[in-house]
């Protein structure tokens, strides 16, 4: 029998650490040849070294784009995802798969999704129907219209979905593949790993300490800036250890960056440290021993949601998203940010909740890929 020929698509290190488990199912089905495309932020030295992290896990890149342009600008990122749509459609063309499967809300995985719509391929999408802030929503939306087979990690995403008008046969609700992961990892990372990477103050992980993960906001593409002094000013008075992960390369990351590089110069804290990757068995194993999460990074909501990691979300980033008891909203405001660490950290560990948890989410995945009738004209489906 022909095996069905699913090719994923890997634009960012977090896609790779999400999907992990995704991907070691996709191999070894029987009946399914796997296809991997690497491009974006994923194959940018800077971000990690995510092709030879695959190696070392068994998979290898069929096809690497090189499809950034930096600034870090909007106009980059507007470009950026033009010279993805061509890239894609080279790549698609050479390997010819039955279905490209995508996830998220990034600019490059819109690329992906066009290219594959254009060349008649079947698109599947993960993490569809989400509310968010910023043009990750948009985005999000657009990518949900081009595709034709939808694994959405909770109910009301998959609601959502069905009432864009798509087809309830190829909606489905498993979980999230993010939770999944986290739920069955038992890594623990030492402060060796830690204090070997990035710059600054070494950090004793075995003592109570903070984790920032703070991106640009491309819809507020004056204020990041300013936004990111306001958190940095915060946690320098909040005088707790802190791990500070650089931003992802989203319009805005130049403006955190420069805030980020002239904090150091000027104000010499005594208690950051500054990664800018971990690979993601590390990441949880550090998550997980962490008093509280602040910034804008899904992961406070997701994966923090499971593990009970007390959350502090920033700003308009996650905006909308579905979000258990863990979660404390904040504004950008200096005070403001210090009363919800400090609130955070007082309440200490939450119960773990089940709201983006499902078992077997994987496994489920890739049955479906494996068996799923496959189309391509897309039809609103009128309820």
């Amino acid at each position: 029998m022909k095996k069905r020929k699913i090719c994923f698509v890997i634009t960012s290190p977090i896609h790779y650490s999400r999907s992990k488990l995704l991907l070691k199912e996709l191999k070894k089905h029987p009946s399914i040849s796997l296809q991997i495309i690497v491009g974006g932020s994923a194959i940018l030295q800077n971000y990690g070294d995510i092709v030879s992290v695959m190696k070392n896990d068994g998979f290898e890149a069929d096809e690497k784009i090189a499809m950034v342009l930096e600034g870090g600008s909007p106009i980059a990122m507007t470009k950026t995802t033009g010279i993805g749509i061509m890239e894609f459609a080279t790549a698609f063309d050479n390997l010819k798969p039955d279905i490209v499967v995508v996830r998220g809300d990034r600019y490059e995985v819109l690329s992906a999704a066009v290219a594959a719509s254009y060349l008649n391929i079947a698109v599947a999408h993960i993490e569809g129907g989400d509310v968010s802030g910023t043009i990750d929503e948009s985005v999000r939306h657009a990518i949900t219209k081009l595709s034709h087979i939808h694994f959405a990690t909770n109910q009301k995403s998959k609601q959502r979905i069905i009432r864009m008008g798509e087809n309830p046969k190829y909606v489905f609700d498993f979980g999230s593949t993010d939770v999944e992961f986290a739920a069955l990892n038992s890594y623990e990372v030492s402060e060796k790993v830690i204090n070997y990477l990035g710059v600054g103050d070494a950090i004793d992980t075995k003592k109570p300490f903070l984790i920032v993960m703070y991106h640009p906001v491309t819809t507020e593409i004056d204020k990041n800036r300013e936004h990111a002094k306001n958190l940095l000013e915060a946690i320098l008075k909040v005088g707790i250890p802190t791990i500070w992960f650089w931003p992802n390369i989203d319009a805005g990351t130049d403006d955190i960056s420069k805030a980020i590089r002239s904090f150091r110069e000027t104000r010499k804290p005594k208690h950051i440290r500054f990664l800018k990757y971990l690979p993601a068995e590390q990441f949880l194993g550090l998550l997980k021993k962490c008093s509280c999460l602040i910034g804008n990074s899904s992961a406070g909501i997701k994966e923090c949601s499971y593990l009970g990691i007390p959350v502090v979300n920033i700003g308009t980033r996650q905006s909308g998203r579905m979000k258990s008891s863990n979660v404390a909203d904040s504004g950008y405001g200096v005070k403001e940010i210090i009363k919800s660490i400090e609130m955070q950290i007082s309440h200490g560990h939450y119960k773990k909740s089940l709201i983006y948890y499902k078992s077997g989410v994987s496994k489920k995945i890739v049955e479906k890929l494996a068996g799923a009738k496959l189309y391509t004209q897309k039809k609103f489906f009128d309820q």
